[in-house]
């Protein structure tokens, strides 16, 4: 009740609120894509189904942290020293940490399944699977296809999830602030999941270019895990610059089509 009274009344959580929604919705996008990405592997009828359980699984997975938030806090206490101080940066400081905590697990953890998994999915765009995929095969094949779609939506919540609270908890110690920002995300993610998913789903290109991101975001969870901290502003202006570059090239093709279609 105190935290909704100091929102009410203090600019500076109003202003907290504001860069707090922000993160959160750019956040909650790139949890997005990929979830847009894993369910068009489904049968068109399931498509729509896997996207609201992936989402709402991520306000779930959100809105569980934030009540647990002293417990993720205490994630920081380091765990083990691998008492190696590695080479000394100009500060006279190791390059890197060599105490982990049960949060740089969890992103070292998390960055490495990233990697993995979007290694994975550019192997299968370059180099994809002969006719009679699941999509031609049997009901139990694509009933074990949807729950396989489902349980790595659910380990790119996970981290998403993470990555989300713990920065929240970094922006601010207002607990209604964290949860107003998480709710304005997921209703962001609910009305863009049925356009963006086409949209995608109609752009191969736009795909590659999400597992580009999705591949940095991973090597960042991994780099944060070792105690070397990237500014997220550089890594979403880079997001933000490849997207302008892939918007043109979109124009681009399509003002070829048009010419060859008149042309023709």
């Amino acid at each position: 009740m105190e935290s909704l009274q100091a929102l009410f009344t203090s600019p500076a959580a109003w202003a907290a609120l504001a860069a707090l929604v922000v993160m959160e919705v750019v956040l909650g996008i790139d949890n997005l894509i990929f979830i847009s990405i894993l369910s068009n592997k489904l049968p068109e009828a399931q498509r729509a189904r896997a996207r609201r359980l992936g989402i709402g699984l991520a306000l779930v997975m959100r809105l569980a942290l934030l009540s647990m938030i002293a417990w993720l806090v205490g994630l920081t206490a380091p765990v083990f020293d691998l008492g190696w101080q590695g080479d000394v940066g100009p500060s006279g400081n190791p390059s890197f940490e060599t105490e982990f905590s049960w949060k740089d697990m969890i992103l070292i953890a998390g960055g490495l399944f990233l990697i993995w998994k979007a290694t994975k999915e550019i192997h299968h765009a370059v180099d994809p699977a002969p006719t009679g995929s699941v999509f031609e095969q049997g009901a139990g094949q694509a009933a074990l296809s949807f729950s396989s779609v489902i349980v790595q939506i659910i380990l790119l919540d996970l981290v998403f999830s993470i990555d989300s609270i713990l920065t929240a908890v970094g922006m601010t110690d207002n607990l209604a602030v964290m949860v107003i920002a998480v709710l304005v995300a997921v209703t962001v993610m609910l009305l863009a999941a049925e356009p963006l998913a086409n949209f995608i789903n109609k752009n191969p290109t736009v795909v590659m270019l999400a597992l580009g991101f999705l591949l940095m975001i991973g090597a960042v969870l991994i780099a944060e895990g070792f105690g070397v901290h990237v500014p997220k502003g550089y890594i979403y202006a880079a997001m933000a610059f490849s997207t302008v570059v892939e918007m043109l090239n979109m124009l681009s093709r399509r003002a070829r089509q048009r010419s060859a279609g008149a042309s023709s």
